[in-house]
């Protein structure tokens, strides 16, 4: 429809994603794979499903035989006998000659017959596409020993974690909407192709609904993006706490004002008591009684974690502790103690919630200057040092604009 590649298609969403993780303070991740770079890994392990007999060519297209499988459908806790839910892993096939290609996971799946398609069993799913027409016009077409195509949707996720985690790694995420049939099916061409397990634990979140309660979908139009919440004059540091804090990441959370506003106020509280902290002379005595308490509010935050990581039954243990520390301080029975346990407590809960550091006034200085450096290197016909200073504040999450006034910058 956009008479565009791929790679030019989805650039601004990418850039704008990575922004939206540096306003969050979420980690940079050490890799960060494409997987339009890892055809050439999907296309070897499909071979190697097709050596083992664990997948099988149908009219261009490559299947995965969940016959084959017998562990199919444990992850996501399936009737194999029934298997209603094949249909929706089947969409994606090509049908009889002639016949239309049915969309791949729409709304409402449909109940298909096995005979209105090339393949053994209704429930098999893609692992190959064979090629469309204009499909090679937007890069999505590779060569490979079975034919001219694609990958199918579930494929890269287990040649890119083979690669980079190995056969078997710890822990796999993701929401609840992927764990069938995507994850499902990750599990079962992974384990066939490396004969090893996949997986050790698995965290499905639970979906984010709007105020109502329903969730936020495209299609009801009620999705509301980070950059609506900012434009709204929401903090972001109080928008990661609520998402963080507010529900335990297996219960549905609803995205209100209210909540978070909520946030917000216990961002301050927590701000303004590791001030206060900071700032506070010890008492000449500890009030034991203090002491114990804090410790075991310590070590009951990191038995909440330990416990599924249930973060907002952590932090509730960690807001007792403040409204007794900030008694001791009021009271004069914060002795040097008590004091060491506060800045534990509060090291060990900022670990997770990174909520307690101000945004660094200092970044303005620095963008200032490499602007400047920037410039410079323009000047000097420099354009490669240029080009290196825009993708390092890029990467920094600050986006740079070239007018006739001058360069602009904003911050995500």
């Amino acid at each position: 429809e956009h008479k565009t590649t791929i790679r030019a298609y989805v650039e601004p969403y990418e850039q704008a994603f990575l922004e939206d993780l540096v306003t969050l303070r979420v980690q940079t991740p050490e890799h960060m794979p494409r997987a339009t770079e890892h055809v050439p890994g999907m296309i070897a392990m499909i071979s190697r499903l097709l050596e083992t007999g664990h997948a099988y060519p149908a009219d261009g297209d490559v299947y995965y035989r969940i016959a084959s499988f017998p562990a199919y459908g444990e992850l996501a806790h399936l009737d194999r006998s029934g298997l209603k839910a094949g249909a929706r892993v089947s969409q994606g096939g090509r049908g009889k000659k002639g016949s239309p290609r049915p969309p791949e996971g729409g709304p409402s799946p449909q109940r298909l017959r096995a005979d209105d398609y090339d393949k053994e069993s209704v429930s098999d799913f893609a692992l190959w596409k064979g090629e469309q027409p204009g499909e090679a016009a937007v890069g999505a077409v590779w060569e490979a020993p079975f034919g001219r195509g694609r990958p199918g949707w579930h494929i890269e996720c287990s040649a890119m974690s083979l690669k980079y985690l190995g056969p078997t790694f710890d822990i796999h995420a993701g929401g609840i909407d992927l764990l069938f049939p995507h994850h499902q099916n990750e599990v079962a061409q992974s384990e066939a192709a490396n004969e090893a397990p996949f997986a050790r634990v698995w965290l499905h979140s639970e979906h984010l609904a709007d105020a109502t309660g329903a969730k936020m979908s495209k299609r009801l139009g009620n999705v509301a993006t980070l950059r609506d919440l900012l434009d709204a004059g929401h903090d972001p540091v109080a928008i990661r706490f609520f998402l963080l804090a507010s529900a335990h990441y297996r219960q549905k959370l609803r995205l209100d004002e209210t909540g978070i506003r909520a946030a917000a106020e216990q961002v301050r509280r927590l701000r303004d008591f590791a001030a206060r902290v900071d700032r506070s002379q010890p008492a000449r005595a500890d009030d034991h009684f203090l002491v114990q308490e804090l410790e075991d509010a310590r070590h009951h935050y990191r038995a909440a974690l330990d416990d599924d990581l249930n973060l907002p039954q952590a932090v509730g243990y960690l807001f007792d502790a403040v409204r007794e520390a900030n008694a001791g301080l009021d009271q004069g029975r914060a002795g040097p103690a008590a004091l060491t346990a506060m800045h534990a407590l509060l090291a060990d809960a900022d670990q997770h919630l990174d909520v307690l550091k101000e945004e660094d006034r200092s970044l303005e200085a620095e963008v200032e200057r490499l602007i400047a450096e920037r410039e410079a290197a323009r000047a000097a016909r420099d354009f490669a040092r240029a080009d290196a200073i825009r993708e390092e504040l890029k990467a920094r999450g600050i986006s740079l604009e070239d007018t006739k006034e001058g360069v602009r910058w904003r911050q995500a």
